[in-house]
């Protein structure tokens, strides 16, 4: 059997800055640091910082008065940030710098008194934070036939968002039904689904042709792993989300000559190596990397961590 590698593949910008963040609190001003959700949606990244001290929790009445909270990278509504000043915590925000950008998006089609159809899934943690922007006015939308039946006060007065980690044909699904219903649909200037997101569905189209299985490596509750995942059975490749090796079963290489091997942006590379191994060890070779110049976007991190 051969090996396929995806390229671009694992951490994105955003999820290096978020995991650096963390590091940096831990070696500058001690452990316990209270992380409020999982920094990112990996349970082998997530794991690694609880060894170095990280706490992490969903209620902030579990971390006591004056620590420090870090925010995690799917950004937070405005009631926890209300929340952690009220318990005089010392707040550090690790969200992604594309998911502020639609956060500020919100606020501003909810001041210009339009309904915000927000293109997401409903129950993450992501989308949360959006709607905590302007509860009022943002309407989730999951899928073309919510968007079919979606009803607005003004239909003159509508906007539409997407959540960072869609997959892209799954957003521009849906937009296009927002688009014919509302003809004065109102778009961000730049959209929503983030580059890394974009860019690793595009490596898996380009790879999709030449496998007869794709292994995508990352978390199950992670957005953009699951979205990679149906985007190789939508082109009509066999295609298994895991963590680790020892998810891997024997049925799934029945009749497969060549695998593929993505991951997400939250997954981390020692993760992708270990499933590789574990794939040598049944004889199979890497032959194929696909060519990609690179992302090269790396994110500030907050000024308090700088030096």
């Amino acid at each position: 059997m051969e090996l396929h590698l995806a390229k671009p593949r694992g951490f994105c910008a955003g999820v290096e800055r978020a995991i650096e963040i963390v590091e940096k609190a831990l070696a500058q001003f001690g452990a316990p640091i209270y992380v409020r959700h999982e920094i990112v949606h990996n349970a082998v990244v997530v794991e690694e910082l609880k060894a170095k001290g990280a706490v992490f929790v969903d209620d902030l009445d579990l971390v006591p008065a004056g620590s420090w909270l870090i925010f995690s990278a799917h950004g937070v509504p405005p009631h926890v940030v209300e929340t952690a000043k009220k318990r005089e915590l010392q707040v550090i925000d690790a969200t992604c710098p594309l998911v502020t950008k639609v956060h500020l998006e919100a606020r501003h089609f909810a001041q210009n008194q339009a309904t915000i159809l927000l293109v997401g899934h409903r129950n993450h943690v992501e989308v949360e934070g959006v709607v905590g922007e302007a509860p009022d006015s943002i309407l989730v939308i999951e899928s073309p036939e919510e968007a079919e039946e979606v009803q607005v006060p003004d239909p003159d007065k509508v906007a539409v968002l997407t959540q960072t980690t869609l997959s892209v044909d799954e957003a521009r699904a849906v937009i296009d039904v927002l688009r014919r219903r509302f003809p004065k649909l109102a778009l961000p200037h730049k959209d929503d689904i983030c580059y890394a997101t974009q860019n690793r569905q595009d490596a898996v189209r380009r790879l999709a042709p030449s496998i007869d299985l794709l292994l995508v490596i990352g978390d199950k509750t992670s957005s953009n792993s699951n979205r990679l995942r149906e985007l190789g059975e939508s082109l009509g490749v066999p295609s298994k989300l895991l963590l680790s090796s020892a998810e891997l079963r024997e049925e799934w290489f029945e009749g497969v000559r060549r695998i593929g091997i993505t991951s997400g942006a939250s997954t981390p590379e020692v993760s992708v190596e270990e499933v590789m191994q574990a794939l040598a060890e049944r004889g199979v070779q890497t032959t194929r990397v696909l060519d990609h110049p690179g992302e090269g976007l790396t994110f500030s991190l907050p000024e308090l961590l700088r030096h």
